[in-house]
Parts: structure tokens; C-alpha cells; sequence
């Protein structure tokens, strides 16, 4: 058996494993933590969309300046926004504070 032909069988079989799995879409919706009921419904109807074409959501509330003191309002909404996405997605993981960002991902069921 040729070598070369070898070596180019196994590269051949490497790109059809690569191109059968299946790539995660992370979309990001972003809040703040006064975020208006208008604003917050049209952002979960992104979201459910994007749960619905199978990507996960990620959610961050963003806290400028001094609207830091209002974390709980950040997990407040968070939360909300989970409760709301029940039917369509499940929480992967749960709001947690980076810096000046709340975040919390949402995976779609199946």
C-alpha cells in the first residue's frame, strides 16, 4: 500500500467526522437591569425564535456605572426571563455575576 495514499485516506475520513458534528450556536440577548416590560417581551421573542432554530441563549444583563448596587433587579429579571422560556428551553446554567455582567445560558429542549 502506498503511503501517500494512506496518509490522504485518513485525512478524507478526519474531514467527514469534522463536517458530521454538529455545531453549537450561542446567540447573546442583552438587558439591563431597568429594562422595560415592552423591551423585555420583544428580547423573549428573540429568544424563543433562537431556541427554536436549536442555538443556545445566552442572557446578560449589563450593569453601567453605579446600577451595579441593583443586582438583585439584574437576577430578578434573569430568573423572569427563564420562568418565561420554560416551554421552549431549560436553564443550563444559572445567573451568576462577572465583573459588571449577570449571566445565564438556556439551552432549547428537544
Amino acid at each position: 500500500m502506498d503511503y501517500k495514499k494512506f496518509l490522504y485516506q485518513q485525512k478524507k475520513k478526519q474531514k467527514e467526522i469534522k463536517a458530521k458534528t454538529a455545531k453549537v450556536v450561542v446567540k447573546e440577548i442583552r438587558l439591563g437591569p431597568n429594562t422595560d416590560d415592552h423591551d423585555f417581551n420583544f428580547k423573549l421573542s428573540h429568544a424563543k425564535k433562537f431556541l427554536a432554530d436549536g442555538a443556545k441563549v445566552k442572557v446578560d444583563v449589563f450593569f453601567r456605572g453605579r446600577s451595579i448596587i441593583y443586582k438583585d433587579k439584574g437576577e430578578y429579571i434573569l430568573l423572569r426571563f427563564a420562568q418565561e422560556l420554560e416551554e421552549v428551553g431549560k436553564v443550563e446554567s444559572l445567573p451568576k455575576l462577572e465583573g459588571k455582567r449577570m449571566i445565564m445560558i438556556i439551552t432549547p429542549k428537544k
